[in-house]
Formats: structure tokens, sequence, C-alpha cells
């Protein structure tokens, strides 16, 4: 650990008995000012036919409350994310399962920054914006179903169900888009596939991976599928900046991808008489939370 953020530690720990209290009362009222005062952006941000800026600021206030170390991000992520978020027309909160707002440690700026997730239902919204959109559906496969599929020249897939205690784990998971023009297209990955593209998400171990496995899952073969079909603008950027930090809240930011910063989970204190693991330059209360490591090749995005 460096001697300068040794001492800031040092100092916020002499402000403060609760480690609750040093990690959160300085921030926190930062950037709920923040938010307040990012209203009239948000608002000419919104798409015409989603008004409403006080909505998001609602929701994105309930979060920085909600989410642990999100109010101390610093406010250039905090406002990318945001703006996303409100240029898209996505809502920023676990409720409606649409984007994540996720804070992440990145030890090269010795600071927290914001993590955007777009979500499953975020994914599918986005993909009924085409003109060409006609129907869109993702599946989890267990090991009681039917399943088989084919892919070549003429490509099929068949899908029967099992049900109740029959269904047994899951084996795969789909997604099939059909296009107005009579196109068609699907993607399946196996539980090994799903399991190795989690592995490259810096929230690879909490956030939506941790509490909607299933539904990650299927936005994670949604996504594979997206990029053999037609996307409208808005879902085009969505895939851009999912799982990247945004540090230009400008609009002329939406049409740059953000920075995407493969990460690592901070290990958690070993039990006594074990080896204890250590990660350099991590004070220990950020212990259990994402890190950030170097940036990976655009190739190495989900």
């Amino acid at each position: 650990m460096s001697t300068n953020l040794a001492e800031r530690v040092a100092n916020k720990r002499t402000r403060s008995h609760s480690p609750a209290v040093q990690a959160s009362r300085p921030a926190q009222p930062t950037l709920v000012q923040f938010v307040q005062q990012m209203r009239p952006e948000i608002e000419r941000a919104l798409p015409a036919h989603l008004g409403g800026a006080d909505r998001i600021a609602r929701i994105a206030l309930t979060e920085l409350r909600r989410v642990e170390h999100l109010a101390e991000c610093t406010q250039e992520s905090f406002a990318g994310a945001l703006m996303t978020c409100s240029a898209l027309g996505l809502e920023p909160g676990g409720v409606s399962g649409e984007a994540y707002l996720l804070p992440f440690w990145n030890k090269k700026v010795r600071a927290y920054e914001v993590q955007l997730v777009i979500g499953y239902q975020g994914m599918i919204k986005l993909f009924w914006q085409h003109p060409l959109a006609a129907g869109l559906d993702t599946h989890t496969v267990y090991e009681g179903d039917e399943f088989e599929y084919e892919y070549g020249l003429e490509p099929k897939l068949t899908h029967r169900p099992a049900r109740g205690s029959a269904k047994g784990r899951p084996t795969d998971y789909y997604a099939v888009a059909r296009l107005s023009n009579g196109g068609s297209a699907f993607v399946v990955l196996d539980v090994d596939d799903i399991e190795t593209i989690r592995k490259r998400s810096k929230a690879k171990d909490f956030g939506p991976w941790s509490t909607d496995y299933d539904a990650m899952a299927r936005k994670t073969a949604i996504r594979q599928l997206f990029k053999i079909i037609p996307k409208s603008a808005e879902l085009a950027r969505a895939v851009a900046h999912d799982e990247t930090v945004r540090r230009d809240a400008s609009p002329e930011g939406l049409d740059a991808p953000g920075d995407y910063i493969e990460g690592e989970t901070v290990p958690q204190p070993a039990p006594q008489g074990a080896e204890q693991a250590t990660v350099e330059d991590v004070p220990s209360q950020f212990s259990g939370w994402p890190e950030a490591a170097e940036p990976a090749a655009a190739d190495a995005v989900q």
C-alpha cells in the first residue's frame, strides 16, 4: 500500500468510529446533490416518448442509498452511466432489470467507478425499437427437456420443455430472433460457454450475476445473437457501453464506447490459520469488491 493511500485511510478511520460511516458519509451527499444538478441534462438526454427526468433522478438517488459503495464512485463515471441510461431510455435500477449501476475499485486511479451493466429486460426493450423486429425469445434448457439444434445452411432448433421435478439442472441457454422480412437467427450456449463469458466480467461474483444468474445467462445468449442480426442505433450503443465505464457525460460521449477494464474480485480474508491473500494497493475496507486490472482487448467483451 502506498504511503499516501495509507495516510488517507488512516485519516478516514480517525474521523469516524464506524467503518460504514467513514465509507459513505463524506461522498454520498456530494453525489446526491450532483444527481439533483443533473436533472436538466437528464431531461435533454431522455427520448421524446419517455419524458420525466424526475423519475430517473429518483431512481438514481434510491440506488445511491441502496447499493453499497455506489455513493463513493467518481462523479464522472456516475454521470456517464446515468446519461447513458437516460439516452437509451433505460431505468438504472435493479427492480426493472433494464440496467444496473455497479461500483468497482479501480486501483489505477485509486477510486470507485461506476460500471454500467445492461440487463436482460433492457436488451429486449431496445431490440423492439428496430423496424425489422418481429419476435425475440430466450429460454433455459434443462436436463429433462427434449432439445435439438443444428447450424448450417438449413438451421433448425426444437425445444420441448419438461415439467416439474423432471426438469433437472440447466444445460443450455438460447436466444431466437425473428425479423419482419422473414429472416430468423438463433444462438445456443451451453453452461460452460456461459461460465467462460461470466468469468470475463468485472461483476462476475456480485450484482445481477449473483442475484439473477438465469436472467444474466439468457441476456448473454441475447447479446451473442445481437452480433449477427440488424440492430437499432440505440441497441448498438447499448451493446458498446455494456459492462464499461463512461467518463464523458457529454452527448458526444454516447457515440464513443466506454472503457472496458477486465476485472477480478478482491479475495476475501482467508480463514484463521490459513495463508492470507493480499491485493496490492487495495485498502482493507475494500476487500471483497471488484478491482480493475489492465484494459482487455475489444474481443474480450461479451
